[in-house]
C-alpha cells in the first residue's frame, strides 16, 4: 500500500478549501493496493489515513480529501478504467440506459442524450467530442477485474453491497447538476482533472437521490481539483457538483458507492416483524385485542400509550434473547454480492482435492463469503415458524454470471416484484448442526471426528456438503 506521503485535507471545516498537492518522492510508494484481506484493502485505499481515524472523524460526518503525488498510484488508478476502453467494450454489445448514459448539465438540469438500443462507438465519440456530453458507464466491475477485486473486498469489509459508475467528461463541461445521493461515496480520479464543489447538506444522511437548485444550496463549503491518484470521500446527503476545467482534454473518475438502504431504520423495518411474531407467541399482552373501533378513531391518545408500553415489552424481549435477526436484508446481500475474484478459474470452480472422511482435517475456505444464520423453516407454515439453520456461502461458484448481473437489476428483482418468492442460495441444515458449524467457523482447522454432532455419519455428511460447495478443503 502507499506509504504516508499523500496529503489529506480535512474538508469538514467551514469555508472553501483550496487544497494543494503534496510533493512526494515516487520512491516512497513501493506498492499500491493490498488484497491480502478486506481490512488491508480498505487501509490501502484510504492511506495514509488510519481506519480508526476515518470512522471516528469522517464516516457519515464530513468529507475527506486525500491528494497524492504518487506516480505508481496514479498509474494503478488509470488501469481501473480509461476512456480508450470504450472502443473495445462497445464491440461487445453495450446498450443505452442499461450499460451507459450520455448526459450534460444544461441550466442546472440534467439533459439525457441517449439514443435507442445498441451503442455505436463512433456516435458515442461524436457526442463526447462535439456535444461535450458526459459518459456515465454503469457497473464497470463487470468488465474490469481489478475493480471486481476492489469491490468484492469492500463488500466483505462493509457487509453491504458496493456498486460503481465511471464518469468521463470532456473539457469545459459538466455532466450532472448539483445533487445529493443516498450512498456513501468514494471517488477515485483515474485520468485528467476534475473540479469539485461541495455544499452543506440540506438533508443529513439522505435516504434518496435529489437534485438541488443553485439558489438553495448557497456557496460551496469546499472547492478543489482532483488529479490522478487522488481520493475523495463524502457521506450520503452531501451536495456536490463537478466539471472538467478548460484546458484539460477530459476527466475520468470512478465513483464507488455503498450503504444504500443500510441504516438502522432499514434494519428495524426488516427485523421488527419477526421480533413481534416471536414475542407474541410468548407474551399474551401482544395477543390481546386492539380497542373496538380503533381504526375508526381520531383521538387515539390512550391507544398510543398502550402501544408505547408494548414496544417497551418488545425491547425487553430483544435484550433477553440477545438476537439480531435480519431477514430480507441478509438474503439480499448474500444473493447479490460479488463472488470472490479467482481470475480465469472463477466460473469453473469445482470441488477438488481429497474427499472429506471421518478422520480428515478440514479448513474453511472463503471465510468472508460464508454466513451462518438461523431463520424460519420455509417448508413449514408461517404460523409454526420452526427454526432451521442456513449456511449461506453462495457466490463462490458461477462467479462470472454473478459479476455480469451485479447491481444491474436482474430477473430476481422482477420475480420479487411480481410476487414470485426469491430463492435463498445456500445449504440448509437442522438447528442441531449449529455448534458444529460454529466449530468450523471459529477454528483455523478442525478434525471431522471432533465436530459436535451425535454420529459419525452426520459429521461426514456435514463435511461433504460443505466440500461439495467448495466451502471447505481437506488438509
Amino acid at each position: 500500500m502507499p506509504k504516508k506521503g499523500g496529503k489529506h485535507a480535512d474538508v469538514g471545516k467551514d469555508g472553501p478549501a483550496h487544497c494543494k498537492r503534496a510533493k512526494v518522492e515516487a520512491a516512497c510508494s513501493p506498492s499500491v493496493m493490498s488484497f491480502e484481506n478486506p481490512d488491508s484493502l480498505f487501509e490501502s485505499l484510504i492511506s495514509p489515513i488510519k481506519q480508526e481515524v476515518f470512522f471516528r472523524e469522517y464516516w457519515e460526518q464530513k468529507p475527506l480529501l486525500i491528494q497524492r503525488n504518487d506516480p505508481l498510484l496514479a498509474a494503478y488508478y488509470q488501469s481501473l478504467f480509461q476512456l480508450s476502453d470504450l472502443k473495445e467494450l462497445c464491440s461487445r454489445g453495450l446498450y443505452y440506459g442499461r450499460d451507459l448514459n450520455i448526459c450534460r448539465c444544461v441550466n442546472g438540469k440534467k439533459k439525457v442524450l441517449n439514443k435507442e438500443g445498441k451503442v455505436n462507438y463512433m456516435q458515442l465519440k461524436r457526442d463526447f467530442d462535439q456535444k461535450k456530453a458526459t459518459i456515465q458507464f454503469h457497473q464497470p466491475q463487470r468488465f474490469k477485474e481489478e475493480l471486481w477485486k476492489i469491490q468484492e473486498k469492500l463488500e466483505c469489509y462493509f457487509g453491504s453491497l458496493v456498486g460503481s459508475n465511471v464518469y468521463m467528461t470532456p473539457q469545459g463541461s459538466q455532466g450532472l447538476p448539483p445533487h445529493y445521493d443516498d450512498v456513501e461515496v468514494f471517488i477515485l480520479q483515474l485520468e485528467g482533472e476534475k473540479h469539485w464543489r461541495l455544499y452543506k447538506p440540506t438533508v443529513h444522511l439522505a435516504r434518496e437521490y435529489n437534485v438541488e437548485s443553485e439558489d438553495r444550496i448557497g456557496n460551496p463549503t469546499h472547492e478543489f481539483i482532483l488529479k490522478p491518484g487522488d481520493l475523495l470521500y463524502f457521506p450520503r446527503g452531501t451536495i456536490h457538483q463537478a466539471d472538467t476545467p478548460p484546458g484539460i482534454s477530459y476527466s475520468t473518475h470512478v465513483t464507488i458507492s455503498t450503504y444504500q438502504n443500510n441504516s438502522w431504520g432499514d434494519f428495524l423495518l426488516d427485523a421488527v416483524p419477526g421480533l413481534v411474531f416471536d414475542t407474541a407467541k410468548e407474551d399474551v399482552a401482544l395477543r390481546t385485542s386492539i380497542p373496538r373501533k380503533l381504526l375508526m378513531q381520531v383521538d387515539v391518545a390512550d391507544s398510543l400509550k398502550k402501544l408505547s408500553s408494548l414496544l417497551r415489552r418488545l425491547a425487553d424481549h430483544l435484550e433477553n434473547t440477545r438476537e439480531l435477526r435480519s431477514s430480507d436484508m441478509k438474503k439480499d446481500f448474500i444473493m447479490n454480492r460479488l463472488p470472490p475474484c479467482l481470475g480465469c478459474d472463477s466460473d469453473t470452480l469445482t470441488p477438488g482435492g481429497k474427499l472429506p472422511k471421518i478422520d480428515s482435517k478440514i479448513r474453511l475456505q472463503f471465510r468472508d463469503h460464508a454466513i451462518v444464520t438461523v431463520e424460519p423453516d420455509q417448508e413449514n407454515s408461517v404460523s409454526t415458524r420452526k427454526p432451521s439453520l442456513l449456511c449461506l456461502g453462495w457466490g463462490v461458484c458461477g462467479g462470472e454470471r454473478r459479476v455480469q448481473t451485479h447491481m444491474m437489476g436482474t430477473e430476481d428483482d422482477t420475480a420479487s416484484e411480481a410476487g414470485t418468492p426469491q430463492q435463498t442460495h445456500g445449504l440448509r441444515f437442522p438447528l442441531s448442526y449449529l455448534d458444529a458449524l460454529k466449530q468450523i467457523w471459529c477454528s483455523s482447522t478442525v478434525n471431522v471426528k471432533e465436530l459436535n454432532l451425535a454420529s459419525d455419519e452426520e459429521k461426514e455428511n456435514l463435511a461433504l456438503s460443505l466440500w461439495t460447495e467448495c466451502l471447505i478443503e481437506v488438509i
